[in-house]
């Protein structure tokens, strides 16, 4: 048996002036000529991506796309008509994200969070509909996880990213750097498993100790000095370890998550605590 939309794994069975005919179990695909090497040779194995031809056949190549079934990739759109954008990625032929399939009128040359799922009739094609595509979280998920995030949009918040290809997450502002941008990928973890499905992720365990340990000092001292520390942005470093016994990189981080929690007050005087 062999999957449509992902790669597997094939053995030659014979080769002839159409290409080599590979077999996965009882099934017989093509690996068309035009990607036959001399070196490849009958009873081979080798790894093949499925996906249909013009007609609809399913077809093996050996090249790898930028996303199998299921999956989200940055692609670029190579052509536009009226059927919907031709992604490009990674095979001969591009892959179609239908128009019903684009929150924005797509344009030729930008690129875009494409998954390929597989239509009707069993054939690749794309969604750059993200957000139907994510769902919540289910077992498989626990706080302290490594995962996987694509960052897909920015907000107010921080980045909204996606999670394992399938669940939707929220990096916090003070998670993330000025040098990401959309569609990257990058680890992280597990920080919250939220009751509307979604996920708080942290880049780093070790930093989030840091953070949280971070903001329980700042609001221990805040209540010992009367809801009030005359530390800001323009503290030195030497001052705010003298003050807290931390250095300004955590003490700015701790109090950047208690001032969005809503917590405290900041100014060019310091930060107070919220009654």
């Amino acid at each position: 048996m062999f999957e449509i939309g992902r790669m597997n794994l094939f053995q030659v069975h014979e080769i002839d002036g159409n290409g080599a005919w590979l077999m996965a179990g009882r099934e017989k695909l093509l690996l068309p000529s035009y990607e036959v090497t001399e070196e490849l040779k009958k009873g081979d194995t080798v790894k093949g991506f499925v996906y249909g031809d013009a007609e609809g056949k399913p077809i093996v190549t050996l090249r790898q796309p930028l996303a199998e079934v299921g999956e989200f990739a940055l692609m670029q759109a190579s052509q536009i008509n009226e059927h919907g954008a031709f992604m490009s990625w990674g095979l001969y032929k591009d892959l179609l994200v239908p128009v019903k399939e684009q929150p924005e009128v797509m344009k030729s040359g930008r690129r875009y969070l494409v998954r390929v799922r597989l239509d009707r009739q069993g054939r690749p094609i794309g969604t750059a509909r993200v957000e139907k595509c994510l769902t919540p979280p289910d077992d498989s998920i626990v706080a302290g996880q490594q995962v996987d995030l694509i960052i897909w949009q920015f907000t107010p918040l921080g980045a909204k990213v996606i999670v394992n290809h399938r669940f939707g997450g929220l990096l916090y502002r003070d998670e993330i750097s000025d040098s990401l941008k959309y569609g990257d990928k990058l680890k992280a973890y597990v920080r919250h498993v939220r009751t509307d499905g979604k996920l708080d992720l942290t880049l780093s365990l070790a930093e989030k100790s840091g953070r949280d340990d971070a903001r329980d000092k700042i609001m221990r001292a805040l209540t010992e000095n009367q809801g009030f520390l005359p530390l800001h942005d323009g503290s030195s470093p030497d001052q705010v370890r003298q003050m807290l016994g931390l250095s300004k990189k955590l003490f700015k981080k701790g109090v950047g998550g208690l001032y969005k929690a809503g917590l405290v007050e900041l100014s060019d005087q310091g930060v107070k605590l919220k009654k």
